[in-house]
């Protein structure tokens, strides 16, 4: 890294966010590039509460760019000068730029969640069961409702699952209701279930996963989760929560910097601390 008094710094906050591989991931890439001097990333934990400030910091820093990961997503929304249009139909930012001043907010997780799974099969007419309705699960509605499937959302908090699934034009169950699971083509887990160091947890009896589903967990850490590990044994096919990651990342990456991210040299980086974690 070339650092100087003229880098540019771009940031990930979350909590947690110990776990993050943005910095490995958006570091690579201007290093790829040569403009390792023009930007740095790092990764900052923020407690929800404390995210106004955070807010103030960005203004009075001039951070360049800020990656929104759990819970922030929606509660920065709040506190922004401009939100775009498809953040706001999804109703959560996990990006926000900062043009002089200006904070606008944008959402590519949809492009995390697009990618991957247009490569695997079209989603006009699937059954799209959704495992949770936070911040995260909100770019999965939007998502997958746009591209034509049908959406049914389970979580605990039924009333958190109907008012997502009456946004999206979907359908809510209680996750007592989650056998039905049996019948829909994809699944999709957007809940904090399986994510390190709790990875031993699953969100989903593996006995309900078929050979005829495909199987998304938006967690990357670990690589691959105990859902994912089960799915592949019912012989399902899986999309690694990397996959969303990377494809996010490299939107970001773009409008962060102007310039298309290297999706290889990014691609390669994750894949390379993600197995050292796994070892």
């Amino acid at each position: 890294m070339r650092i100087n008094a003229k880098t540019k710094i771009c940031m990930a906050i979350g909590d947690p966010i110990e776990h993050s591989l943005s910095p490995q991931m958006h570091n690579a890439g201007y290093e790829k590039l040569g403009i390792d001097s023009e930007y740095v990333y790092v990764a900052c934990k923020v407690g929800v509460e404390n995210i106004a400030d955070f807010i103030k910091g960005v203004r009075a820093m001039q951070i360049r760019g800020v990656s929104c990961t759990i819970p922030h997503k929606m509660e920065v929304m709040k506190y922004l000068d401009e939100i775009d249009e498809v953040a706001k139909k999804i109703g959560a930012v996990n990006t926000i730029v900062n043009d002089d001043g200006v904070l606008k907010g944008c959402n590519t997780d949809l492009l995390g969640v697009d990618i991957p799974l247009e490569k695997m099969a079209s989603l006009k007419n699937k059954k799209v069961a959704l495992l949770g309705a936070g911040g995260a699960a909100r770019a999965v509605a939007y998502t997958v409702t746009q591209r034509g499937a049908r959406l049914v959302v389970y979580n605990r908090t039924i009333e958190k699952a109907e008012e997502l699934a009456k946004e999206f034009g979907g359908e809510a169950r209680s996750l007592e209701a989650v056998k039905e699971v049996k019948d829909m083509d994809i699944i999709i887990n957007a809940t904090s279930i399986g994510l390190d160091p709790n990875e031993n947890q699953t969100p989903l009896a593996k006995e309900l996963i078929t050979n005829k589903h495909i199987v998304f967990d938006i967690i990357y850490v670990p690589y691959e989760t105990r859902l994912l590990k089960e799915a592949k044994q019912q012989g399902a096919r899986i999309i690694h929560g990397m996959e969303m990651l990377l494809h996010q990342g490299i939107a970001q990456f773009k409008l962060f910097t102007g310039y298309d991210g290297p999706e290889e040299t990014m691609r390669n980086v994750l894949i390379e601390h993600l197995e050292q974690k796994e070892n």
